[in-house]
């Protein structure tokens, strides 16, 4: 009996071993029931976590938060830990980015939200200077706001992201830019009121990448290693696939006018020399 005991104390005592030694990532929560927007990253995430040595598990954060309130928390080392957060310089000076886009590009790749109704607002829009004769909105404290202003677009905007459909609907502005990765669901939960714009898309060269406090160097090069192994055995492009495949091909980008805008917030970290690491729309892939 006395050997049953301490077999059993040793099994214990290895279990808790083993639980303390993984090790919990604090994540961003959606701002709200039903927002899937951080459902990819965080998928990607788990999957280069799980091609390290470091056994990690992730936790969302118990309150939600905004873009900017994300960095903030990261960078005082409070609530999260790691975040999926769209590019800018300041951004990337206040917190540690892995710098691998963490959707290939696709967060420059626009298309628009528009009042059902309303295609004749933008059907005639082929060049810069016919979309600056619309009336766009974005987030206040979105980058995608200083790259269109930066490409002397005017820019309506709201601290709050459900307020945007709101405001849309009541005709305070007409055509809302989304990323493909997020349109389609927005519209969908829109369905009486708003439909995907059908003959424009804008793009400019930029994305997301996994920010860190800049004290958490362990964790970044984790990270790190953990993407570029997903980009070698093929299941970060299987994952993008499966989750932005049937969405692009809704897209429909070959039929659409494009208008290139640049975008004056890339760093120097940006991996413009990857070709591998972002959407080629002409090749699909």
């Amino acid at each position: 009996m006395r050997m049953v005991s301490r077999l059993l104390a040793c099994v214990l005592f290895a279990a808790h071993l083993a639980a303390s030694a993984v090790e919990i990532v604090r994540v961003p929560k959606p701002e709200f029931e039903g927002d899937h927007r951080y459902d990819y990253a965080l998928q990607l995430l788990q999957l280069a976590l799980s091609k390290v040595a470091t056994e990690y598990r992730l936790q969302p954060a118990e309150t939600a938060m905004n873009q900017e309130r994300q960095v903030l928390e990261i960078e005082a080392g409070r609530s999260i830990d790691v975040g999926p957060i769209p590019s800018s310089a300041e951004r990337e000076a206040r917190l540690l980015p892995i710098y691998i886009p963490i959707n290939k590009g696709l967060l420059g790749w626009r298309l628009g939200l528009i009042r059902k109704g309303d295609q004749g607002l933008v059907a005639g829009v082929d060049t810069l200077a016919d979309l600056k004769r619309l009336r766009l909105a974005q987030g206040q404290e979105w980058p995608d706001t200083q790259i269109l202003r930066a490409n002397g677009i005017d820019v309506i905007t709201a601290p709050r992201y459900e307020g945007l459909f709101k405001m849309l609907t009541g005709k305070r502005f007409d055509y809302f830019p989304r990323s493909m990765m997020e349109i389609w669901e927005e519209q969908a939960l829109n369905a009486d009121t708003l439909d995907v714009e059908p003959h424009l898309a804008l793009h400019y060269f930029y994305d997301a990448y996994f920010m860190v406090n800049r004290k958490n160097t362990r964790l970044a090069q984790d990270i790190r290693e953990g993407l570029e192994r997903a980009i070698t055995d093929g299941s970060f492009d299987k994952l993008f696939r499966q989750y932005f495949g049937e969405w692009l091909r809704k897209a429909r980008l070959e039929t659409r006018t494009v208008i290139e805008l640049t975008n004056p917030l890339l760093t120097p970290g940006t991996p413009s020399d990857r070709p591998e690491l972002w959407y080629d729309a002409k090749r699909g892939r």
